[in-house]
């Protein structure tokens, strides 16, 4: 897609998070329920396919060009990019990665749509950062199909979801690497039933849930990349990642814009000893620390996802960009409260719920100490 075209789309997206979404943050966080009315202005703008490819319905962004949306959805409430996160995400990606052209022919445009909201089961008790411990199992049914047994935890948008990206180990191999494949579900398959919605710190509005799968039956296609795609589960969930990592250090770049301007605002605007609290040196210090992170994390994103379009680093970039901007964020909001004193503290006042909201981001899609061993690992081969 042309420079143009995005440019209006995210124009358009701006004006729909700030006239739209912002004002109705405070009741998302107190509900945890996102209006309908949102829902469907995102599946109308295209929102649930715009990291998907145009030939099956998506917009086909660059990750260079979803960085610049990704940064206007993260002003707001993270919930209201969570409604389509993962279809153009790590569930998307699991058939753009690894989906035989059937696959993607038949999937990829009720992702893009919003037809289908995808979930990626993935993360279990023991299975988290390392799927190794992974224990969901698929057996053979002895018809070509296979059974599926297993719990996976903390599955975004389960449920609301209609298929799921189901991880399953098939026993056979000594190393989960080579053991790992991973099988579409849909959400009425037999013996799949989904817990009641997770009650958690921040995020409200977005919502998080126990899968449960007892003798769920599904049939051969269900296995994504067909017969050669068993085994190739590890492999295409790590590709999913890379992606992943940029589009959280996009959305964490825009909170921490979102949380720089209300600490800006209200430093002009609150009052000591006669004047705004802006001419302090103290505060202009806080503010300062926290627009350098912006700056920093903007900078660090942009050029990462601009070779990780070029294919030169898809590895080192994205871990770094995510590492960085996801710990930025919650500096951020933390001066931000600090600057609004006590009422930072509040209920209702936006530092207070970013604050919260912000937290989860040093902890999914990898957390920060799994960036640092994949960063540190990829520094030490490159010096060997």
């Amino acid at each position: 897609m042309q420079d143009a075209d995005v440019a209006e789309i995210v124009a358009a997206v701006r004006a729909l998070v700030r006239e739209r979404v912002v004002p109705r943050e405070t009741e998302i966080d107190e509900t945890d329920e996102m209006p309908p009315e949102l829902r469907a202005a995102a599946a109308e703008m295209g929102l649930y396919g715009f990291a998907l490819p145009e030939e099956h319905g998506g917009l086909g962004l660059t990750m260079a060009q979803e960085a610049l949306l990704v940064m206007e959805l993260g002003y707001t409430t993270p919930a209201f990019r969570s409604l389509f996160g993962t279809n153009n995400g790590i569930a998307g990606h699991v058939l753009m990665e690894g989906g035989t052209d059937a696959q993607k022919k038949a999937h990829l445009p009720k992702l893009a749509s919003g037809e289908w909201t995808a979930s990626f089961a993935l993360t279990e008790d023991d299975a988290g950062s390392d799927p190794s411990g992974l224990k969901t199992a698929a057996r053979p049914d002895g018809n070509g199909g296979w059974i599926l047994n297993g719990a996976k935890r903390y599955i975004t948008n389960a449920p609301v979801a209609d298929v799921f990206m189901v991880f399953a180990r098939h026993g056979e191999q000594e190393k989960a690497s080579r053991d790992i494949s991973v099988f579409l579900v849909p959400r009425d398959a037999p013996g799949l039933t989904v817990g009641p919605r997770d009650k958690k710190m921040g995020q409200h509005g977005a919502w998080t849930a126990e899968v449960f799968l007892d003798d769920v039956p599904v049939p051969a296609e269900a296995l994504i990349g067909g017969p050669s795609g068993k085994g190739q589960g590890y492999l295409t969930a790590m590709r999913c990642l890379a992606h992943g990592r940029l589009h959280i250090a996009a959305l964490c770049t825009g909170m921490a814009q979102r949380l720089l301007d209300e600490t800006v605002t209200y430093a002009l605007s609150r009052k000591q000893s006669g004047k705004p609290i802006a001419g302090f040196q103290l505060i202009q210090g806080l503010i300062a620390d926290s627009q350098t992170d912006v700056y920093a994390s903007r900078s660090l994103l942009l050029e990462a996802s601009r070779a990780f379009d070029a294919g030169t680093d898809t590895r080192m970039g994205p871990s770094c960009a995510k590492y960085f901007a996801s710990e930025a964020v919650g500096r951020v909001a933390d001066r931000a409260v600090q600057v609004h004193g006590g009422a930072g503290y509040m209920r209702g006042v936006p530092v207070e719920r970013f604050y919260r909201d912000a937290r989860l981001f040093r902890i999914y899609e990898g957390t920060s100490q799994v960036q640092q061993v994949v960063i540190a690992k990829q520094a030490l081969t490159a010096a060997r």
